[in-house]
């Protein structure tokens, strides 16, 4: 019981880095995944390939070599841009997970029936009351399970970051195991924390699906 009095309180400090880079990670990968699915389905063909192309780097390459890439690789000439560690982080999870996101989102957008597109046309809604009253809507149902999957994806990868030298979970559990000796009980820890984090995410989007399943109903109610 001591050992998991002085372990816990460490391990916490760790878990709160995690978290403010899982959060921010999230938001940028959201706003990234929604950009370039629009872009994907521009009219314009350079515009599409630029974006296919992001997606398909992103999604073809690994997470780990993308951040060492952003942290070792951009401060070097001709690119002079360093980042932050933090920054890194959010940066390089962002870009790699917003990539999966913008591929789930489309392929929901596409499970939209088409009959939904034309109801939409028949009654003469503007374009915008189209996609943010019929289609988005509906396309949210088919993204949120997937994508839900894909942020807790992105929780467990935050456990790349201490690689370049942030203090998190992972970090924390390292510089524990390397003073203590006690690796078991600092790695069930650390496993515990990223279950609990993880099972707190799935409850919040269930609870976000559950929200648009019933704006879904009411609306078709009416």
């Amino acid at each position: 019981m001591s050992d998991l009095k002085e372990l816990l309180p460490l391990l916490l400090l760790g878990a709160g880095v995690t978290v403010r880079i899982a959060i921010a990670s999230i938001v940028l990968a959201v706003l990234i995944a929604g950009t370039a699915t629009a872009l994907r389905l521009a009219p314009w063909a350079p515009v599409r390939w630029i974006a296919n192309a992001y997606v398909e780097i992103f999604r073809g390459t690994s997470l780990l070599v993308q951040l060492f890439w952003f942290f070792f690789v951009l401060p070097l000439p001709p690119f002079h841009v360093a980042l932050a560690p933090f920054t890194v982080a959010i940066v390089g999870l962002g870009l790699h997970y917003g990539a999966y996101g913008s591929e789930i989102l489309r392929g929901a957008l596409r499970a939209v029936p088409g009959g939904q597109y034309e109801a939409a046309l028949a009654l003469n809604l503007p374009a915008r009351a189209r996609l943010f009253r019929i289609v988005l809507p509906q396309a949210m149902i088919h993204a949120l399970p997937p994508g839900t999957n894909l942020m807790i994806e992105l929780i467990k990868g935050t456990s790349l970051v201490s690689l370049i030298t942030l203090s998190d979970l992972t970090f924390r559990a390292r510089q524990l195991d390397e003073a203590t000796f006690k690796t078991a009980e600092i790695f069930a820890l650390t496993l515990l924390i990223y279950f609990v984090l993880a099972q707190l995410l799935v409850a919040v989007m269930r609870r976000v699906e559950r929200r648009f399943s019933y704006g879904i109903l009411q609306g078709a109610a009416r």
